[in-house]
């Protein structure tokens, strides 16, 4: 497997942009186009949300009827067009139609995203105005186009990862947005991944939905699951490799799977208000779904969230999440440790400050040292059966609720 690099230099047939359609003020960027030269395989994974925006309804049609030869991807932001009724859905086709036309290919060969208030209408003539810049600027600026799908974003957040094959090289590239509204639902943010090898319709389903278990679906900042989270993944088979079977699919998801790995703890670390990236590691619980859901009522607990912050290492919280996470679990079985950084679940570092029903003779100082860092990993050995998970969350902080409380501002 390749580098992974946290820029993206070209992904062949690809051309993007990201420009200023008049969405947001003072001229940043707020509209984005991904093109392909060749039709695409595309996949996708969607909010489990019931109440699901236009474009995500759209773009599922889309996928349901024409996955093979998807050839362009447009990001609006301001408006999620969500809770917008049989005009929401309109507008969404009419985007849709606008690039078409720009591009000279057909509606059906379009898939739409937008982002931001839920309940607004787009603003037509500003989308018009983004898809005849977005069209007449197509380039290798990933990072524009990065960038013209933040929201409450602080950053542009996009990487990319070259493999090597005996067929030859290929690149897998994604750019996501997301800072708010994540849990894990499926997908969480909206993120676009392309890769110029050659992969099968459902090679390339299985493999991002795989992706997406162990990356997107891992990551919580406040556990709300938005409206419209929408992960794309467009193939255009222009290296000339195919990885559609064999080791060469292997080498496609390792490489696919550490692009979405890194891209959500982006995410993560972006997250609105976060001073404090937390690893969660579940080790030895019931199995590894019963791990992911301790993991993730771990990571969503306000109480946990807001002790990260304070730098309080305080386990009872942690211990009591655990417990109501409607699986199986039996505190006298349980040890919980803390570590400064990065962690994976293998890892048996760390001071130990909860062991068998009770908390250890651990000193206080040095947890809340531990505590005090930017990167903390907490390590949960349930102590009943082989299941593993990580689970990537942050702290919750001041800023979270200044950001929320005048979002629509």
């Amino acid at each position: 497997m390749g580098t992974l690099s946290a820029s993206i230099d070209s992904v062949r047939g690809f051309q993007v942009a990201g420009v200023h359609a008049g969405l947001k003020k003072e001229g940043a960027l707020d509209f984005s186009l991904i093109v392909s030269e060749a039709n695409c395989v595309a996949a996708g994974v969607f909010t489990r949300n019931k109440v699901k925006a236009a474009p995500v309804l759209l773009d599922q049609e889309r996928l349901a009827e024409n996955p093979k030869a998807i050839r362009a991807v447009a990001t609006n932001t301001i408006s999620a067009n969500a809770c917008t009724g049989a005009l929401g859905l309109k507008n969404a086709r009419a985007t849709a139609n606008l690039v078409a036309d720009a591009l000279s290919i057909v509606a059906e060969q379009v898939l739409v995203m937008s982002t931001g208030v839920i309940g607004t209408h787009l603003p037509m003539d500003k989308i018009a105005r983004g898809v005849e810049l977005a069209g007449t600027s197509l380039g290798s600026d990933w990072r524009a186009a990065a960038a013209g799908i933040m929201t409450t974003d602080t950053r542009p957040k996009l990487a990319s990862i070259t493999v090597d094959s005996e067929s030859g090289s290929y690149t897998i590239a994604g750019i996501v947005k997301g800072a708010g509204m994540i849990a894990p639902n499926m997908a969480t943010m909206l993120s676009v991944i392309v890769t110029d090898a050659a992969l099968g319709l459902p090679e390339a389903q299985a493999s991002l939905k795989t992706a997406a278990q162990q990356s997107y679906n891992r990551i919580v900042i406040d556990g709300d699951t938005s409206t419209n989270d929408t992960v794309l993944l467009l193939a255009n088979g222009m290296s000339g490799v195919d990885v559609s079977s064999g080791d060469e699919l292997e080498a496609f998801q390792s490489a696919l799977n550490a692009l979405a790995r890194y891209l959500a703890q982006e995410v993560v670390r972006d997250g609105e208000g976060v001073t404090k990236f937390i690893t969660l590691n579940i080790v030895n619980a019931e199995s590894g779904e019963a791990a992911e859901r301790i993991g993730q009522t771990i990571g969503a607990s306000v109480l946990t969230k807001s002790a990260f912050y304070g730098s309080d290492a305080n386990w009872g919280r942690i211990v009591a999440a655990a417990g109501r996470a409607n699986t199986a679990f039996d505190p006298d079985s349980t040890s919980l440790r803390v570590t400064a950084g990065e962690r994976s679940a293998g890892d048996a570092a760390g001071l130990e400050i909860f062991s068998a029903g009770m908390p250890t003779e651990y000193r206080e100082e040095a947890a809340a040292a531990i505590m005090a860092e930017p990167s903390i990993t907490f390590t949960l050995d349930c102590g009943i059966g082989n299941g593993e998970a990580t689970i990537w969350t942050c702290d919750i902080s001041h800023e979270y609720i200044s950001i929320n409380g005048d979002y629509r501002s």
